[in-house]
């Protein structure tokens, strides 16, 4: 049987400061061959839906769409309190409430663009981008909002931008669970046993970061939008959390609430989102 694992993780930090001893063979590939792509978020959700990876990183609101094919592996995830995307304005204090207003969104796959139609639906026209383009574009007043994740979440102030809302904060007073981004997905497809074994290096490759939480810097200035290493930890803080070791009870009871919500609004499959090993 072929040990090729085909896995994609995305270049945030909160990844390649988690999977830095996967990616630098710090931690023990445990009899498995990775074939390693790190690729834009919504272009990890594209590739889940064609299933082209055997396991990757997705936003949640993707993996809702192969639920029945997908089971959520207990390590990697981003999920917890506080750490939602940012809905701003490029004119503080303005509000999307006029349908010729434009809302920049970072993929139509992902949890971002989810919680902005769950909470503002049919305020504005959508477009999808890449993340990295929305606050440049919103500087630049070639729209008016825009969905903030990643980086930007501790730099928007810099670029001049308002705030309207944290929209993981209303995730969390209206649900009263943390908000789940994404998380490690892995197919249904690969033997049961394969899939433990990646759990376990993905869980070896975080440990081995939490125990020396600067040593992945190298790895995480590489693929960074933002190069100043406060940002790039302060975002590992902000992201890299218990839950990240391990969803536990309270991982999958958000996962229910955010499986239940989203197929409420017409997303994603009959299906809850699975962790493996319950």
């Amino acid at each position: 049987m072929s040990r090729r694992i085909r896995l994609g993780i995305s270049p945030c930090p909160n990844d390649t400061f988690a999977f830095h001893g996967l990616l630098t063979r710090a931690v023990d590939w445990r009899g498995l061959e990775f074939e390693i792509s790190l690729l834009d978020i919504e272009r990890l959700n594209e590739a889940l839906l064609a299933r082209e990876f055997d396991v990757c990183k997705a936003s949640f609101r993707a993996a809702l769409e192969v639920a029945d094919d997908v089971v959520v592996l207990p390590s990697g995830s981003a999920l917890g309190f506080g750490v939602g995307p940012l809905l701003l304005a490029a004119a503080p204090g303005s509000a999307p409430d006029d349908g010729r207003q434009l809302t920049l969104c970072p993929g139509r796959h992902t949890t971002a663009a989810l919680l902005f139609d769950l909470f503002h639906p049919r305020s504005t026209r959508v477009e999808h981008v890449v993340f990295s383009e929305i606050m440049p574009r919103l500087s630049a007043g070639s729209a008016d909002f825009g969905v903030c994740i990643h980086e930007g979440r501790f730099t928007w102030q810099r670029h001049g931008l308002g705030l309207v809302e944290d929209l993981g904060s209303r995730w969390e007073q209206e649900s009263r669970c943390p908000l789940p981004l994404g998380g490690i997905v892995a197919d249904r497809r690969l033997p049961r046993e394969m899939i433990a074994t990646v759990q376990a290096v993905v869980q070896d490759s975080l440990r081995l970061a939490l125990a020396s939480p600067e040593a992945p810097l190298p790895t995480m200035r590489a693929y960074a939008q933002e190069f100043d290493d406060d940002v790039l930890m302060r975002h590992v803080a902000l992201y890299v959390n218990e839950w990240t070791e391990n969803l536990g009870e309270t991982g999958a009871r958000a996962l229910d609430e955010f499986s239940a919500r989203a197929r409420a609004v017409g997303v994603g499959s009959a299906a809850a989102l699975c962790v493996f090993g319950r």
